[in-house]
């Protein structure tokens, strides 16, 4: 993360149905690369993911069309993995590849979850924000994570992977469940707020 100016401040999470999630987000260039407004977003994203209690973010998870992530996740290890990647591809998989099949859910469908069954390994590359290369690997639920983020940046969710019975059944769940998880996320926030005044 970068050293910003002033504290980071919690976004709005965009939810299914918004047009942008829908998308293929733009690819960031060198106008992007270096500049504060993008230190601001990664910085600002990782305090969204935090309060919502996620382990990644995609940029038009907070109604920013850039081709951007933030992860702070666990792999099946115990080791934990935090940066950012922009402009990032996932390898392609091979045939036969091994699946692993674990609940999952999106910050943007919130307070639903399922099984869903995903490849075990995952290579993305990308660049920082400053257009340096970078490559994460990752494996079990880090690798999970890598592919999620991957396919919100065009415009893909997880629910999409579902049967129609089951997407339904996710639609039903966020429905029911929505308000309160908003509500923790606002309170969450809240105590962020309040805690950055008594420091002051």
């Amino acid at each position: 993360m970068s050293e910003p100016s002033e504290r980071p401040s919690v976004l709005r999470i965009t939810e299914v149905g918004e047009e942008i999630l829908r998308r293929t987000c733009r690819t960031a260039t060198e106008e992007d690369f270096g500049s504060e407004r993008l230190a601001r977003l990664i910085d600002d994203m990782f305090a969204t993911m935090y309060v919502a209690d996620g382990c990644g973010l995609a940029a038009n998870q907070v109604d920013v069309d850039l081709r951007l992530f933030v992860y702070d996740c666990v792999d099946d290890d115990g080791v934990r993995h935090a940066g950012h990647v922009l402009n990032p591809v996932a390898e392609e998989q091979e045939a036969g590849r091994a699946l692993i099949e674990e609940t999952e859910g999106c910050l943007s469908v919130p307070g639903a979850h399922t099984k869903l069954a995903r490849p075990a390994r995952t290579v993305v590359r990308g660049v920082d924000q400053h257009g340096e290369p970078v490559t994460i690997e990752g494996a079990g639920y880090f690798a999970r994570c890598l592919q999620h983020e991957t396919d919100h940046l065009s415009g893909g969710l997880y629910i999409d992977r579902l049967s129609a019975r089951d997407r339904k059944r996710m639609m039903k769940q966020t429905a029911d469940r929505r308000e309160k998880v908003v509500a923790q996320r606002a309170a969450r926030a809240a105590k962020l707020v309040e805690a950055a005044e008594t420091t002051r």
